[in-house]
């Protein structure tokens, strides 16, 4: 493509559909586009796919995107600076603890300061006018433009003929006649678009790209929060939610247990920071106890570990336990029945 050498745009590249194609609409009038990713550490790209076994390849479909657009595309580490926005949300959080306005607003502002630091013009996202209930509305969209700063270097490509022009539309850095109008939920424009384009392999759209908006992982992080009587989190705090079952037998501790093969090697790189347990007479999972216990919680530990192994069934099952800095020793145990794990154990 013909580039427009006069001016720069940056798009933020989630990884999804909208935002494959907003930048492609601007890349069709010849400007020069760049990617950003941010990572927050509750990004879904790629984590669960990478963790567990999947028929599905195993790629980032942010670094894809920016392959199939022949840009470049810049990762940047936010996971300090997004704290503020997870615990204090300006503008509340959605339907469980995303806080996707205020969400929205830090990485536009975040772009903001790439843009001006690497000397290009103009901010694009994916944005769609009513396709988000808290951060896409035509009153909320504004709000994003106004309180990161990027007012109207802000550009929506895919919504924009439906919004007020932005100075690159009213200076003729780009054509807006050449721009959308999509507008509410339905993603059948975009993939119609999507076909007159020729991209046929992208993002399922629709899909979440943030655990925030999940409901089972956002109770994960409340149940975090609520045991150890303080709202603050670490990397690895949050990424641990992500993987195995989560069951609080105790008010005091917490079992991670690994659903699979892939999930046990995850956990594996945690082992030694945790007390964990393993089964030895049987296939199974590795499990890491987070909090503080006795030996008769460890027991109830173990029982439980043993109800998610291949010995489920068996009289007995022999149970590895390794204390956080200790040497390991083993019990042998019977395995609790399913009836004997309360649902209200789940978190």
């Amino acid at each position: 493509m013909e580039t427009n050498a006069q001016h720069r745009a940056v798009a933020l590249i989630s990884g999804g559909l909208d935002s494959m194609l907003a930048a492609r609409v601007i890349l069709e009038q010849g400007i020069h586009v760049e990617g950003l990713n941010f990572f927050t550490g509750f990004c879904v790209e790629g984590h669960t796919q990478a963790v567990r076994r999947s028929d599905k390849p195993k790629r980032n479909n942010a670094l894809w995107v920016a392959e199939q657009l022949g840009i470049r595309l810049h990762f940047v580490d936010v996971v300090e600076e997004y704290k503020d926005v997870v615990l204090n949300p300006s503008h509340g959080y959605g339907a469980h603890l995303n806080p996707c306005l205020d969400c929205k607003g830090f990485m536009v502002k975040k772009a903001l300061e790439w843009m001006r630091a690497h000397s290009f013009d103009f901010i694009i996202t994916g944005e769609v006018l009513g396709q988000r209930p808290m951060s896409q509305r035509k009153d909320t969209l504004p709000v994003v433009a106004r309180e990161s700063g990027a007012r109207d270097l802000l550009l929506r490509p895919l919504c924009a003929r439906l919004l007020a022009a932005t100075r690159p539309e009213r200076e003729g850095w780009v054509d807006r006649a050449r721009l959308y109008a999509f507008n509410g939920r339905s993603r059948k424009p975009q993939m119609a678009l999507a076909e007159q384009f020729g991209l046929r392999d992208y993002a399922q759209p629709a899909g979440g790209c943030c655990f925030l908006t999940n409901e089972q992982y956002a109770a994960k992080l409340d149940d975090l929060w609520r045991s150890r009587g303080r709202r603050q989190y670490e990397l690895d705090d949050i990424m641990l939610l992500k993987v195995g079952r989560h069951l609080r037998p105790r008010p005091h501790f917490k079992l991670i247990i690994a659903r699979e093969e892939g999930e046990n090697y995850f956990l594996e790189g945690y082992r030694h920071d945790y007390t964990h347990l393993r089964p030895l007479s049987h296939k199974g999972p590795l499990t890491l106890l987070d909090g503080e216990a006795d030996a008769e919680d460890l027991e109830l530990a173990a029982r439980i570990t043993a109800r998610f192994s291949q010995g489920r069934d068996a009289q007995c099952v022999s149970v590895e336990i390794t204390r956080r800095g200790a040497s390991p020793y083993t019990i042998e145990v019977r395995p609790l029945t399913q009836s004997q794990i309360p649902q209200d154990w789940y978190v």
